[in-house]
């Protein structure tokens, strides 16, 4: 089986705060159909397993600069890919959905329908929300608890498989004469009662085309990676570890997907990368130039403030910065933990901290280079894959798929073809029984 690879739009504007800034960028198409029609083309043609489109339920208006600089417009994920599913062939559909602010039902049915109008490429992004801002939109004043979240999150999937399976693949007979749309012995009524939720099903939709969605997950905090072990079909991590490291932490996913009673090749573990190219490395290293200086610093700040839960500002820019982070957030664990890592040494400033955790999420260099840094990983088994989150859009996935897709063709480990017509089927993974066959 070759490299997977998948094209992620964390937001309209790109991987970065500032990407709607860069030249080719169009934010004023960020509610235009054609503008991700486009984009999911140009991923079709790269052979690309899945577009997936993150998304969040507010707007981040905590900081000035986050109205003043930042892209907080997007469209429903459901209602776009609905209509992609219509202009694409084979590209899997994969879209963020929040299991703290949804009921298992509806979400249920939504994924289901996806994968009907796709004929099976629908998938599922599971996250369990880290603002307090989304919690202010649902009705609560604060998030619940990280701990919470993922048990809730767990719940929530079993409730969703659970109704995914409500009817048996033959139960409907369609038979005009006889009067009988279906068939009462095939359907099965969940009756779920647990800790968050209580669904009775069964849904009102068949079972999938795929049996269930292909789920995703991006938790790499203890609880997260626990969760992806556990029902995750395919994970994202992040992708700029040294091979070695990345290594240990993919090993790590199957081996908990192992002791879940799982086969861990059914758990595909995908780096989050975000490739800057350029025909030289210094044309590379000149386009990251410009997209920090494109950056607000005062923005930088406010991100970094966000995940760390106190002002950074205050902090004068040229001094060590070393912050208390031995109370756990509430928020993503994992990107304090990045934080931590860095600044743990207590040797840089927060001038230096901030440019740093900004450049750090590229991978800077030319096609060749970028794809010699895959394959390593890959060949490694340290990557099944990548999911590529560009610095912008669309110019970042034209030049990847232009130029990168044939290096990666030419080293033997990306075919650039489609396996077959279903999300399952190109990511490699096998359609699940229904729990009562």
């Amino acid at each position: 089986m070759s490299m997977i690879l998948g094209a992620m739009i964390f937001y309209p504007g790109g991987e970065h705060l500032a990407s709607w800034r860069l030249p080719g960028a169009e934010p004023e198409r960020y509610l235009d159909l054609g503008y991700y029609r486009n984009f999911a083309r140009t991923a079709e043609r790269g052979g690309f397993a899945t577009l997936f489109i993150a998304d969040e339920l507010y707007v981040w208006d905590r900081f000035a600069s986050g109205i003043d600089h930042v892209v907080n417009i997007r469209p429903e994920p459901f209602t776009l890919l609905g209509a992609l599913s219509q202009v694409t062939e084979r590209i899997g559909l994969a879209a963020t959905v929040s299991t703290t602010y949804n009921e298992p039902f509806p979400i249920a049915r939504k994924l289901a329908s996806l994968d009907f109008l796709s004929e099976g490429r629908a998938g599922w992004n599971v996250v369990t929300s880290a603002s307090d801002e989304e919690a202010w939109n649902f009705g609560r004043d604060a998030n619940l608890d990280h701990a919470v979240r993922y048990r809730r999150a767990a719940e929530f999937i079993e409730v969703v498989n659970g109704l995914w399976d409500s009817w048996d693949d033959d139960a409907f007979r369609y038979d005009k004469e006889s009067g009988y749309f279906a068939d009462a012995t095939k359907l099965h009524t969940l009756e779920h009662r647990g800790e968050f939720f209580t669904v009775r099903g069964p849904l009102n939709i068949a079972r999938p085309p795929q049996g269930r969605p292909v789920i995703f997950q991006a938790g790499a905090s203890e609880a997260g990676r626990a969760l992806a072990g556990a029902t995750a079909e395919a994970v994202f991590t992040m992708g700029t570890n040294a091979v070695r490291g990345a290594k240990i932490l993919y090993d790590d996913y199957k081996a908990r997907a192992a002791a879940n009673g799982r086969n861990p090749d059914h758990l595909k573990v995908l780096p989050a990368l975000s490739p800057v190219i350029g025909e030289t490395l210094r044309e590379a290293e000149e386009y990251l130039d410009r997209i920090e200086a494109l950056t607000p610093e005062r923005l930088s700040l406010d991100w970094l403030s966000h995940y760390l839960q106190f002002d950074v500002s205050r902090h004068p820019m040229d001094e060590r910065f070393q912050p208390d982070l031995s109370v756990p957030t509430n928020q993503v664990r994992s990107v304090q933990e990045q934080i931590g890592r860095l600044v743990g040494s207590g040797t840089f400033t927060l001038r230096e901290v901030n440019r740093a955790l900004l450049r750090r999420r590229f991978l800077v260099g030319t096609p060749d280079t970028i794809a010699d840094w895959m394959t390593e990983r890959y060949r490694a088994g340290a990557a099944d894959g990548f999911m590529l989150a560009f610095s912008s859009i669309p110019v970042g996935v034209d030049q990847f798929v232009d130029l990168v897709v044939p290096e990666l063709t030419k080293r033997g480990v990306y075919s650039g073809e489609y396996r077959g017509r279903t999300h399952r089927e190109n990511l490699g993974l096998p359609v699940p029984p229904s729990r009562y066959a």
